[in-house]
């Protein structure tokens, strides 16, 4: 039989793609692991290893394809013995499965409002996931498993509606809202039908709304791309469902900025240059990861459910990028020196810009650092990134005067405020993670010990 490839989710906000490159062509013969594509996610440009083994017998969508929704069927695979050509014939006879498999688009919507007569043409798409429940392994997406994980499902109890019985993430999505009891198959919208429609989500106001106060001629249209709408639809999100709580203090960093001046000038050579140059951004990460190691009641994220206490400081760090933003992960930061943190901000920031980062160097982290003080803002606040409960907003450092032992004096001082989720990091709560910030950003030499 026929093995379809479809385009996959490469990360929980992925809704479609672009197909940048195929790495392989028709009759070229793939194993388990092979680079076959590049695929263009909102975020960066990601290889897709195959899966299973086989000669391509028809690649459906070509190389340069824009917004190819998740689940759409993109080629297909002849399996050992198969006729190459047969199974290219047979391809436009797979056009269903894409169909059954773009579920995903609205997962939950869909099932729920589907009319009584779309129920028979359920039936012939679930029919495969009789072959999964034959043998020990129960076949799903990546993203099926992260949410059947999130809310602590066994995926053999779900009836599976992707290519060959395969779990995607619509299936998860309607066994959850079903109730947890297993679909048969063919059923999967019954249960659905009952539960209550989940809130549209606000939009922003129509283009005829806007235009009509403008006078023809005098702009342009430019499109919103993947990236933005993603931001977009998370900002929103965040704003909606996080209770924002704001802290601000201000920091001396003289201290700071002698210790960095010390340990760049002290740095080894290495292939013809210095080993690391510290930068304030790579001592504000370091000091953010020993105050949440310090306060590890604020190094938490909010469910439904449950506080998850994090034994780890993983500090994303925002990095503007063309279109947007991204925020890869310095994981464990508590436990790295200053130079290690430095130079593996270097390469994220380097290959961020370049979209080149895999999905697990952006996604999760337990709190954010956004620093705009080098575009010469004072201060700002930030908006919490789901499922963080913190993020940090760090402004310029600028001369000014203040009052010390009751003398006027200038101190080089930077002015950070500390956004949280008031549901799990309450005010004193947070003025405590942000006093222990301070403090170490005020004597860094405790960053060094």
């Amino acid at each position: 039989m026929p093995i379809n490839i479809t385009m996959p989710a490469l990360s929980p906000t992925m809704e479609e793609g672009n197909l940048a490159k195929w790495l392989v062509k028709e009759g070229d013969t793939v194993k388990s692991g092979d680079v076959i594509a590049e695929i263009e996610t909102d975020k960066a440009t990601m290889e897709v290893e195959a899966v299973d083994e086989g000669t391509v017998a028809k690649i459906v969508v070509p190389a340069g394809t824009e917004g190819v929704k998740v689940n759409a069927l993109i080629a297909v695979l002849a399996g050992e013995g198969e006729d190459v050509a047969a199974a290219a014939s047979d391809a436009g006879s797979a056009a269903p499965a894409p169909k059954a498999e773009t579920a995903a688009e609205a997962p939950k919507a869909e099932a729920a409002n589907a009319p009584a007569a779309q129920a028979p043409a359920a039936a012939p798409a679930s029919a495969p996931a009789a072959a999964p429940a034959s043998g020990n392994r129960t076949f799903s997406s990546p993203l099926a498993r992260r949410l059947a994980k999130e809310v602590g499902i066994d995926l053999s109890a779900i009836s599976g509606s992707g290519p060959h019985g395969r779990v995607v993430k619509s299936d998860v999505e309607a066994f959850v809202t079903g109730g947890g009891a297993k679909a048969a198959p063919g059923a999967a919208a019954a249960p659905q039908a009952a539960a209550p429609a989940p809130a549209a989500a606000p939009k922003g106001a129509s283009d005829e709304t806007v235009l009509k106060l403008f006078e023809p001629g005098s702009y342009e249209l430019v499109p919103h791309d993947g990236m933005r709408k993603v931001i977009a639809k998370r900002l929103v999100e965040s704003k909606q469902t996080v209770p924002h709580f704001y802290v601000t203090v201000d920091c001396e960093l003289d201290a700071l900025l002698a210790l960095r001046a010390q340990l760049n000038d002290a740095a080894p050579r290495k292939d013809g240059g210095a080993a690391y140059k510290l930068s304030v951004n790579d001592m504000v990460i370091k000091a953010m990861a020993l105050a949440l190691r310090d306060v590890p009641d604020a190094n938490v994220s909010w469910t439904e459910a449950n506080m998850v206490k994090h034994k780890h400081a993983d500090v994303g760090v925002a990095v503007s990028i063309p279109g947007g933003l991204i925020t890869p992960i310095i994981r464990k930061a508590e436990e790295k020196t200053l130079s290690v943190i430095s130079n593996e901000m270097r390469d994220l920031g380097k290959r961020a810009k370049d979209r080149k980062l895999k999905p697990e160097e952006y996604q999760g982290g337990t709190t954010s650092v956004s620093n705009m003080g080098m575009m010469g803002v004072k201060n700002f606040a930030a908006v919490i990134n789901p499922p963080h409960a913190t993020i940090l907003a760090v402004g310029a450092g600028e001369q000014r005067v203040i009052v010390r032992k009751g003398e006027m004096v200038i101190a080089t001082v930077m002015s950070v405020t500390l956004s949280t989720d008031h549901r799990c990091v309450d005010g004193a709560l947070g003025a405590e993670l942000l006093q222990a910030f301070k403090g170490y950003i005020e004597n860094p030499m405790g960053m060094l010990v």
